[in-house]
């Protein structure tokens, strides 16, 4: 998501994305076109709130009531974000942003707790965060007087509205956060990735759900919610499995060795042609012996065939070079492809000169291999000459 920070909470950064400046007038203006569907749901037990209609539902007041309230409304979701994070640095995750966009709050851990008490407590306090907002926002309803019935609209709205953020959270439609605390409870007794697996297909059953929902009522939201929490679990599931597979695996167990390079200054033509010799797709791009940039097929399809021969690598090479230490974790490596946008890693040894390169085509053959091998201790013995040169 692109997203620009607007400040932080106790040390965390809190960011929107783009997609959030969409909707919150979106919201606005839907709460200011229904407020007097709001108002009558209010009046109504056990709210009882006793609003005065006509005053509220006329312009513009009811434009003004329409912002506040959405401004309310994703302020609780921020308060939400923040509930999972403090209990979540309290057991030492560090948590890198909490960002607010299309479909509410994401809180990002550095890392996942796989004791089960952990993650039961980090997702049930965003829940319980809400809940509290929602009594702290009808006791002020039933608090305020009658001649600031425009303040008491936006806190009886607030009020049901983290009643049901709660609610809809703690439905088990994983990694929501009632898929979380389904997954907490069944690694009681079994493995983290096999509860993963577990939430996570209970996760995609809510999604397919919800998405009918949202398909037979026309409500897009409903169907981008059951998206997001489909792709979701099926993405945490895999990574759990990845994460349970690389859990012993360093990055020299599943690099290439043997790097082939190309000099910055050999031409377009030259690298094509190596390219279909050598059967590679990318090389490390090297000057006087050392790398200076990563060059790829996709770079060299960008030249014109005529301008090949008069071109040189180190016109098209990209020259931002990402680097792992030779004994990092493999799914460090994953993860650090896929926060540069890269397909390939240069591997460094404890004094920083390359000794391999590592590419998600390595990482993918060694995944496949345990899991064909049902291999997890021992792992890097099974990867031991699996794929070494390239």
């Amino acid at each position: 998501m692109r997203s620009f920070r607007v400040g932080s909470a106790f040390g965390i950064p809190i960011k929107l994305d783009v997609t959030f400046l969409i909707i919150l007038p979106v919201f606005a203006y839907l709460i200011g076109t229904q407020v007097d569907v709001w108002v009558s749901t209010l009046n109504a037990a056990p709210f009882d709130a006793q609003l005065a209609a006509d005053p509220l539902t006329a312009e513009p007041m009811r434009w003004y009531l329409g912002v506040a309230a959405a401004v309310g409304l994703f302020a609780g979701v921020v308060l939400h974000e923040l509930g999972h994070s403090v209990v979540a640095m309290r057991y030492g995750f560090p948590i890198d942003s909490i960002t607010l966009w299309i479909l509410g709050g994401i809180a990002s851990l550095s890392d996942q707790p796989e004791e089960w008490r952990q993650e039961l407590f980090i997702a049930i306090a965003g829940p319980v965060v809400s809940v509290l907002l929602g009594v702290l926002s009808f006791v002020a309803l039933q608090a305020l007087p009658a001649s600031l019935d425009a303040l008491r609209f936006v806190v009886g709205y607030l009020a049901l509205m983290n009643f049901a953020l709660a609610a809809f959270n703690l439905l088990p439609g994983f990694p929501m956060d009632g898929g979380r605390v389904l997954r907490a409870l069944l690694a009681r007794r079994r493995s983290f990735a096999r509860a993963t697996q577990i939430a996570a297909e209970v996760g995609k059953l809510f999604a397919l759900l919800l998405g009918i929902v949202g398909i037979l009522g026309f409500n897009l939201i409903l169907i981008a919610i059951a998206f997001f929490i489909y792709v979701g679990a099926s993405g945490e599931a895999q990574r759990t499995v990845m994460n349970a597979a690389f859990e012993d695996v360093s990055v020299a167990e599943v690099m290439t060795d043997e790097v082939h390079t190309v000099d910055a200054d050999a031409s377009v033509a030259e690298l094509m042609e190596r390219m279909f010799d050598e059967r590679h797709t990318g090389y490390p791009v090297t000057r006087d012996g050392d790398v200076v940039g990563m060059v790829t097929l996709d770079d060299a399809r960008d030249v014109k065939q005529v301008e090949r021969d008069a071109i040189l690598v180190e016109e098209v090479m990209n020259d931002d070079v990402y680097s792992i230490g030779e004994t990092s974790n493999a799914m460090d490596a994953l993860d650090a492809m896929q926060e540069h946008g890269v397909g390939r890693l240069v591997v460094t040894d404890a004094a920083g000169e390359m000794v391999g390169i590592v590419s998600r085509t390595d990482l993918m053959t060694a995944f496949n291999i345990i899991q064909s091998t049902g291999l997890q201790q021992g792992a890097g013995a099974a990867l031991s000459g699996a794929g070494r040169s390239a």
